[in-house]
């Protein structure tokens, strides 16, 4: 039986992982990235706080819709803030899960 030449040249065992010196400006890419991960906490903790406000002025004035929509901001921004504060490790752990597949 004769095999096709491109399985013939395919290598039986590819290892390749991520080589952080391969690119220039890794070094300010990863600053940037921390700097907008900075931003989003910063911007979590913002629409907390108007969420927060817009709940409690919905719930003291009777005006459910306007309790909701607080309500609906808070579960927003702390989902918002649990992303981006886990945004790493959750990278990492599914990078981890590829790589065992």
């Amino acid at each position: 039986m004769h095999l096709p030449a491109a399985l013939v040249l395919l290598p039986l065992d590819i290892n390749i992982s991520p080589n952080s010196h391969g690119l220039p400006g890794i070094r300010q890419l990863k600053g940037i990235v921390g700097a907008s991960m900075t931003v989003g906490l910063i911007l979590a903790v913002l629409a907390l706080i108007v969420a927060a406000i817009v709940w409690a002025l919905g719930a003291n004035s009777s005006n459910p819709h306007l309790a909701g929509r607080g309500k609906l901001g808070v579960l927003v921004a702390l989902g918002a803030a649990i992303i981006c504060g886990a945004s790493v490790t959750l990278v990492n752990f599914f990078w981890n899960v590829g790589q065992q597949v």
